[in-house]
């Protein structure tokens, strides 16, 4: 452990306690040195989930540890300060999706990390989950032909809000589903069919009391034809299917999530070749009509970020994440947001 890099980890809700530090825990190249966090209930849960790490309140006492990297995983409004403090401060930062608030912000982050000539990277995550892969390597295989559509959705069922910033935020504070969930769903969708030309969205508080958004649609056409059909809710009480894939050749559908998030949330680490693998009742299925065949679901692997990022710095590699793939989706995001605002209907009765 006396030559893995020492992580200094800010934030420690979900992104932090059930993501990140589980993920820099495990890797035999990384240590978690300290983590920040003002809570006294998170204080002692950092204290008794990782006795090893230092606990800190603020990013000051952080960056004075001497540390190798330093991951923000903080509330969405604060990545942007917090990230600035920690390349200004001469050292490479993870920032958890969603990047920024606005492009512009996010292409400010790029061009102080390449002046400081320090790593910037962005944790998403989900471009390793299970069906994520299994998608990738049908198209790469070749069994879809040429794909038309592309449908995604990150379902869930919550009726009551919670009493927490991502449910009773507004744009302040950078919340709502379509940069929670819809950061993920819209960075899938470029990964898998490049640069988007045109974006239609449906932005919704179906919630009563609620200022973020709970239940998005965005439809989106790629510059080669393709279109991406992404639903984003919180108001789900039966999901439809996770991807729906056509093609001119065949059709792949698959229903459940992948189940990284429930494995880490168990309290399970990614420590053999178990992890990240899916029950054969929850494969997807390709085929055209009754002519189908299910597909073994390629194993999630969300060590992989952390893997990149390692090599990344000792070897001087491409980051995992490109941040400027983030600053992509952040203008997705934007477009999305002004179609919904602008979007008129002609009213028949």
């Amino acid at each position: 452990m006396s030559s893995a890099l020492r992580v200094g980890l800010v934030g420690y809700g979900l992104g932090g306690a059930i993501f990140h530090a589980p993920l820099i825990a495990t890797h035999p190249s990384l240590r978690l040195a300290a983590v920040v966090t003002a809570h006294p209930e998170r204080q002692q849960q950092v204290r008794a989930e990782h006795p090893e790490a230092a606990v800190v309140g603020d990013m000051d006492a952080l960056l004075r540890r001497g540390l190798d990297l330093v991951v923000i995983a903080s509330p969405n409004r604060t990545h942007v300060e917090l990230a600035t403090a920690a390349l200004d401060a001469g050292l490479p930062v993870v920032v958890d999706k969603p990047f920024t608030p606005t492009s512009g912000e996010g292409r400010q982050l790029i061009e102080l990390a390449a002046a400081k000539g320090q790593l910037l990277t962005v944790f998403q995550n989900r471009r390793w989950d299970s069906d994520m892969r299994t998608v990738r390597k049908l198209l790469d295989d070749g069994e879809l032909g040429r794909v038309h559509r592309f449908e995604s959705r990150f379902e869930r069922w919550s009726p009551t809000p919670k009493p927490t910033w991502r449910d009773s935020g507004g744009a302040e504070d950078v919340a709502g589903i379509l940069y929670d969930l819809g950061s993920h769903l819209i960075d899938q969708a470029l990964q898998l069919f490049g640069p988007v030309a045109a974006v239609y969205a449906e932005i919704d508080c179906r919630r009563a009391g609620v200022r973020a958004d709970d239940d998005t649609f965005i439809a989106l056409t790629h510059a080669n034809g393709v279109r991406s059909h992404l639903w984003m809710s919180k108001v789900a009480a039966r999901p439809g299917p996770r991807f729906r894939v056509l093609g001119d050749a065949a059709t792949f559908t698959k229903y459940g999530l992948d189940p990284q998030e429930a494995e880490l949330r168990a309290g399970r680490l990614p420590v053999d070749d178990s992890w990240g693998r899916e029950p054969e009742d929850l494969w997807g299925v390709l085929g055209v009509g009754d002519d189908v065949r299910r597909v073994p679901s390629e194993a999630g692997d969300y060590l992989a970020f952390y893997d990149g990022v390692v090599k990344a710095l000792r070897d001087g590699t491409p980051p995992p994440v490109d941040p400027a793939d983030a600053v992509a989706a952040l203008d997705v995001i934007a477009a999305a947001r002004r179609s919904a605002a602008e979007v008129t209907v002609d009213r028949l009765l």
